[in-house]
Parts: C-alpha cells; sequence; structure tokens
C-alpha cells in the first residue's frame, strides 16, 4: 500500500514543501506533492520526522494493514535503508531540529556478474528504474545484460549504497568442508609424474613396461590417443601414478593439461634421435610449470646408441645430469629389454621423498578432473585424479558444473573398487553432466548447495565469466605488471631459421637491465603452433614471430584465449616495439626545477586557518599547481610538502612574482618563523629510457 507526499504531510501537520525538505535530508525520492512512499517508508517517517521535530510519533492510519515480519527479511530498498540506518541514530531534543548526521549506508551482498534485472530484484526496484539510473551514469545496458564489479560499484556509490561481495561457487563449496589437516593427520602419498617428449620417443611402450600391460597395441597408429592415469605398485618401495599424456603434436593440449597436477615429469628422449623439437617443448612447459624433471634415455638396445651425445644436447637446454655436477636425474632405459628401468624407479621414489609428498586420506576426496566422456552404457563418465582425502561409492560429488552421486568406480584394471585414496586415478560413474579437463572436483553433503552450485556454475558459463581474461599486450604492459623488485616480461620466439631466432635473441637481449628482466619461455624454429599460444596463455607470455606464420588452429586459439601474438620481418622493428614496452615499467625519473624562494617576514594568526607565514617572492616565483614546497631553517630542511593555499592581500591567486608580498600555508605543517626560507620546486615525472 502506497501513500502521496501531500496525504503523508497532511497526516503529520506540515505543509508538502516542509515534507519534501525533510525528505531531501533523509534522501528519501520524491520529486513533488504528487510522489508516492511505499507504506513501509511511510510508517518510518511517521516517527522519524516527528522526532526530529520534538513532537510524538504520527499515529498510523487505521486502514493499514501491518505487513507480516518474514523469518528472512529481504534485501530492502536503498532508501528506505539509509531511513532506517538514521532512523536507529538517536536525535537531541533540542531546537532548532539539529543538521542530519552522516547516515549508514546500507550494504547489498551481490555475487558478481550480476544481471540488470537480478540487481533490480536486490534492491527491490522496479528494472527500468535501475536501467535509467545507469543511463545518467553513462551505462546503456538490457534487462539481461550482465554487469561487471567497476559498474555496480559506480551504481553503488552514486545511489548510496554499499555492496559487498558474495561469495564464490568456489568458496562456498569448500568452506563447509575442508580444514587444514593435523599434522598427525597427514601420510606420504605417492607421486603424481607425467611422461613427456617427442613422438616416437618410446613414451607409451616404457609405460608399458613399468605396468607390464600392452598399451600400445590397442592404440591407433601406436600414438597415445588420450590422457591415461595408472597406478603402479612398486614390490617393496611404494607405489607411483603415471600420467601418460600424448606425445603427438596434435594433442599438445593434453601435454600441458598433464603438468597442472604433477609432481615430477619423466622426459623421454630417445638414445638414437636426442633432442628434438617437442623435446624442448616439454622442457619449457615442465619448467613453466615449476614442476622438477627426471630424464628417461631410452632405446639405449639400438646399436646407434649415444646417450653421451643426448646429455650434451640437454644441457644446451639447463639440464646438468648429477654426474657431471648438475641436479637432473638422468637414467639410461630401454623400454624393450627392460635394462635400467629399476633404477628410474628409484630414483622416481627418490625425487619424491624430497618432495615431502603428503596428503590426509581421512577428509572428503577433492581432486581434478582428467577427462570427460559420455559413454552409450554407462552415460557421462569422468576420468578423475583424487589429490586428497578418500572418494568411495556413494559419495555425492561437485565436478565443475556437474554433480551426482558417484555409482560406481573402476580401476584402470578395469576392476570396480569401493573407495580410493590421495593420488590414484579412478574412473566415476554418476554424474548428470560431462565434466571439463581441468575441473576440479570435490565430494559435498548438502545436496542443496550442491544443486546451487551447479546452477550458479552453469549461470557464469553462460555470462561468460568463464572465458579467459584479457592477456597481457605489448600496449598496456606498464598497467598489467604489478610493481616489484624486479619487473618480467615472458616472451615466446619462433623464427623461420636458426640463424634468425639466435640474432633476434641475441638484440632482445640487450634490453634486459637490473630493473627490467626479460624471460625467454620457448625459443624454436618454425610456425607458431597450438603449443606456443598454450604455453603463453598459461605463463602470461607474448608470442612474438619472425617471418613465420600462424597454424589456423593456434590462431583460432589466440583469439578464443586472449594471447598476443606479433609477427614481424625485421628485427629491428621487433626489437624496438619490445623495447618501447619495457620502458614503460621504468619507475619515471621526477626532475625538479627549482621556481622561486619565498623569505617569512611575520608569522600571523588566522581564526579557523591557524598559522599563516607572509613575507615577500625574493627570487624568481611561487605557485600552487604541481609544486613541492621546501621549509628550510639554517640550511636545514624542516618540511616538504604541498601549498595548501597562496594569497595575495585577501585574493587566492594561483601564483607571485617576484618582488610582490603574500601570504601561504603548507599542507601539514604550522612551525612557521620569521627568517624561514621556502623553496618552491617545479616536479615533473620523465619517462625513463633503456640504455
Amino acid at each position: 500500500m502506497s501513500i502521496r507526499v501531500h496525504e503523508l504531510a497532511k497526516a503529520l501537520k506540515l505543509s508538502s514543501k516542509e515534507l519534501l525538505t525533510h525528505l531531501k535530508a533523509l534522501k528519501v525520492p520524491a520529486k513533488n506533492h504528487m510522489s508516492t512512499l511505499d507504506e513501509e517508508t511511510a510508517e518510518i517517517l511517521r516517527h522519524e520526522i516527528p522526532e526530529r521535530l520534538g513532537r510524538a510519533p504520527a499515529p498510523t492510519p487505521a486502514t493499514a494493514i501491518p505487513a507480516p515480519t518474514p523469518a528472512v527479511a529481504p534485501a530492502p530498498t536503498v532508501a528506505a535503508s539509509v531511513a532506517v540506518a538514521e532512523a536507529t541514530t538517536p536525535a537531541p531534543a533540542a531546537s532548532p531540529p539539529p543538521a542530519p548526521t552522516t547516515p549508514v549506508l546500507p550494504a547489498v551482498e551481490i555475487a558478481f556478474p550480476i544481471t540488470v534485472k537480478a540487481l533490480a530484484e536486490r534492491l527491490q526496484e522496479k528494472p527500468n528504474i535501475v536501467i535509467k539510473r545507469l543511463i545518467d551514469l553513462g551505462v546503456f545496458a538490457t534487462i539481461n545484460q550482465a554487469l561487471d564489479h567497476p559498474v555496480v560499484a559506480k551504481f553503488a556509490e552514486a545511489y548510496g549504497f554499499t555492496i559487498t561481495l558474495a561469495p564464490s561457487s568456489d568458496e562456498l563449496s569448500r568452506k563447509p568442508r575442508y580444514e587444514v589437516a593435523a599434522a598427525e593427520q597427514l601420510v606420504a602419498r605417492a607421486p603424481v609424474v607425467t611422461l613427456m617428449g617427442h613422438v616416437d620417443h618410446g613414451k607409451t611402450s616404457l609405460l608399458d613396461a613399468i605396468r607390464q600391460t600392452n598399451v600400445t597395441a590397442q592404440e591407433a597408429g601406436g600414438i597415445t590417443q588420450h590422457i591415461g592415469a595408472y597406478s603402479v605398485e612398486l614390490p617393496g618401495k611404494g607405489r607411483v601414478t603415471f600420467l601418460d599424456t600424448p606425445g603427438h603434436e596434435a594433442f599438445t593440449a593434453m601435454r600441458a593439461r598433464g603438468t597442472t597436477v604433477t609432481d615430477v615429469v619423466v622426459l623421454v628422449v630417445a638414445a638414437d634421435d636426442g633432442v628434438m623439437p617437442q623435446t624442448i617443448e616439454a622442457i619449457d612447459h615442465a619448467k613453466a610449470a615449476s614442476v622438477p624433471i627426471v630424464v628417461a634415455i631410452n632405446k639405449i638396445d639400438k646399436p646407434e646408441a649415444d646417450p653421451e651425445r643426448v646429455k650434451r644436447e640437454l644441457m644446451v637446454h639447463g639440464l646438468v645430469p648429477e654426474e657431471w655436477g648438475g641436479k637432473t636425474i638422468m637414467a639410461s632405459v630401454s623400454a624393450k629389454t627392460r635394462q635400467g628401468l629399476d633404477q628410474l624407479l628409484e630414483m622416481l621414489l627418490l625425487e619424491a621423498e624430497l618432495l615431502e609428498l603428503k596428503a590426509d586420506p581421512s577428509q572428503a576426496a577433492r581432486g581434478t578432473v582428467l577427462e570427460g566422456k559420455l559413454s552409450k552404457g554407462g552415460g557421462p563418465i569422468a576420468n578423475v585424479l583424487v589429490q586428497n582425502g578418500t572418494l568411495r561409492v556413494g559419495d555425492l560429488i561437485l565436478a565443475g558444473a556437474s554433480s551426482g552421486r558417484v555409482r560406481a568406480l573402476i580401476d584402470e584394471h578395469r576392476h570396480r573398487v569401493q573407495d580410493v585414496g590421495p593420488a590414484q586415478p579412478i574412473e566415476v560413474l554418476g554424474l548428470q553432466g560431462i565434466p571439463q579437463a581441468g575441473d576440479s572436483f570435490l565430494v559435498m553433503t548438502d545436496e542443496r548447495l550442491a544443486r546451487e552450485l551447479v546452477e550458479q556454475r552453469q549461470a557464469e558459463r553462460r555470462l561468460g565469466t568463464t572465458i579467459h581474461a584479457p592477456r597481457l599486450r605489448l600496449e598496456d604492459l606498464h598497467q598489467k605488471i604489478a610493481a616489484g623488485a624486479v619487473k618480467e616480461l615472458k616472451l615466446i620466439l619462433k623464427a623461420d631459421v636458426q640463424g634468425s631466432l639466435e640474432a633476434l635473441r641475441a638484440n632482445l637481449e640487450k634490453l634486459t637491465t637490473e630493473e627490467v628482466k626479460l624471460l625467454f619461455l620457448h625459443v624454436g624454429v618454425g610456425d607458431i603452433n597450438e603449443s606456443d599460444v598454450m604455453l603463453a596463455a598459461a605463463s602470461e607470455a607474448i608470442v612474438i614471430g619472425f617471418h613465420v606464420g600462424v597454424d589456423w588452429k593456434a590462431q583460432e586459439q589466440a583469439i578464443r584465449e586472449g594471447v598476443d601474438l606479433r609477427l614481424y620481418q625485421i628485427i629491428y622493428e621487433a626489437t624496438d616495439e619490445v623495447r618501447r614496452a619495457l620502458e614503460g615499467l621504468l619507475t619515471p625519473e621526477k626532475r625538479e626545477t627549482l621556481l622561486g624562494t619565498f623569505q617569512i617576514t611575520q608569522v600571523f594568526k588566522v581564526s579557523k586557518v591557524g598559522l599563516v607565514a607572509g613575507g615577500i617572492v625574493s627570487k624568481g616565483k611561487v605557485a600552487r599547481a604541481g609544486t613541492v614546497a621546501r621549509v628550510k631553517r639554517g640550511g636545514q630542511v624542516l618540511y616538504e610538502g604541498k601549498l595548501s593555499s597562496l594569497k595575495r592581500f585577501k585574493d587566492d591567486v594561483r601564483e607571485v612574482a617576484e618582488g610582490l608580498e603574500c601570504g601561504l600555508n603548507l599542507e601539514g605543517f604550522s612551525d612557521y618563523q620569521a627568517g624561514d626560507v621556502i623553496e618552491v620546486y617545479h616536479v615533473e615525472e620523465v619517462a625513463r629510457k633503456l640504455a
């Protein structure tokens, strides 16, 4: 039920003009005497305004029907909330009425992004009113358009409320279930190992030899066609989980995904072939993920095998074997004859022991989805890796934007199991949808909360919040990289021939200084491919190509991921653009130019202002804008700050010329004495150049 302003004014025994004045002070929107107020706001005003005037509260009309008190009150309108906030502040009974106190702005909890319609519902306003107010702020949005945080923050500031961020779906899902485990509950877990390397260097055959099953024969062309995860029990030594990421160039996206859950990378290099382009890519991916590398030099049973040559080639890429004084473990093996496999496994367990890998099997399970697929007989299937806790049949799990109860758990040998612990891969049946590779999964206890989180994540994906944020670009490099002791620019270089690549890298390396550092994540010969784009997206890097093309799939991926690709035909064009970008990272140099000197002859005390320095400009001029003033006494600098006021007689002035008298005041300083000297400097920031 609503009431017009003139009707409420009559009930309060005020004129409409007087009531409108009070409404304006209380920040209640009302344009004229015919404006309408909702019953809740009117009821608050019947008590608030008489209290401000020192009267008894006006009686509520008999026709008014009191609103029932809900169990959970909805979010109030902004105007009503402001009125309530001010109503709780006691007003003194003195007359005339005191000035209104600063209101406590209401807080509205919002989950981003939020549509215009949802924002109107949170504020209990009509959508057209919210749209009109957005237009007033220069934002043109439709009722179903999503608004981001900066736009809503601007809207809140303009219309008198504050926003608090609602917990994200990940925060809501993890908060009720996961706590930091006590030290006594942690137990050692198996390491998760990923095999990487060039195509046809024997990754799958090596894994086949380790787990004593034949997988290669079942795969098309002898190349791994999907991400397989296998847990291998080593008698008397422990257990190791292997992720077999594909080695073919067409599956580089899967290779990058493998390092996200990996503890140790095994780099497989053929002893008869040596370091190849995809070997270098694997090294760069592992280094970018900060994962330790163990090298397996495979195929040593071949007559043309030369492990020493492989070691020398790996040294060029920063992998120095332990026997040569480095830190990289290297083992010579043969998947065919099984020679050296025991030594490789012992080295893996030793590396895992140094990493001190631990997990708490008593907690609810959580981990990562390795692959999702749809089976004709089993429905949606997810291949997952449990990273902590224990997953059991019957558990309610949330995986990305899908959920469901676990109907069955199937291991790599196609055996059904009842539960699975940390660092073990498993196939899960029972999800209602197909999760995406790389999604996190966790066990939930509240089915209603799981359903709400699924709806929220699906809505977020529909609104495009799962699209990657804009990546780093040369144009906005100085704005994107956070200030720190050392600032970095990560680059991926590709060129047509090795000579051009070395020349381009040498020219770019000359730009590195103590303040600005260039990191080359990957350098190689050939066209820019998906692997380059993927590494750049994961590492916030920029891809630079010289006399090369871009694979069409890589082009689409770059657009989708927002990766900055730069193609050049002249080396100096590349170095000049990178130089300009790096110069934006340098801290601007501040240059000071002495404008003038002010001699204090007398100190005045001005009411409501304090002490003011009076004197004469003895040299140059004194100006307010863009200046810094230093107070000197006996040659010692007492204070440095800005001019807060500059007056000549009673007029505010921008500057005073030499030989004229004036008065001035400094921000945060009042200890003036006759005879002090104030030097005024003009400060400008000058962009620094690389030497």
